[in-house]
């Protein structure tokens, strides 16, 4: 799970339905990113669209806690 994803989420009080639609993707699928069942997401611009709407590097999908 990508607890990091979550607390970013909601420390800036977004929904996942929020991040889904800002990003062009349904809820299902951002809620498998945040999860950890897509390790990391298929395209990397859907990466740094996530990134860019909740303000960190999108590098940090690739960093493993």
């Amino acid at each position: 799970m990508r607890k990091w994803l979550m607390e970013i989420r909601v420390g800036k009080g977004f929904t996942q339905k929020d991040i889904a639609e800002k990003v062009g993707i349904s809820q299902q699928h951002y809620q498998h990113i945040e999860s950890g069942k897509i390790r990391s997401p298929n395209k990397i611009n859907i990466e740094k669209k996530i990134a860019e709407t909740l303000g960190f590097d999108w590098t940090r999908f690739f960093d493993e806690e």
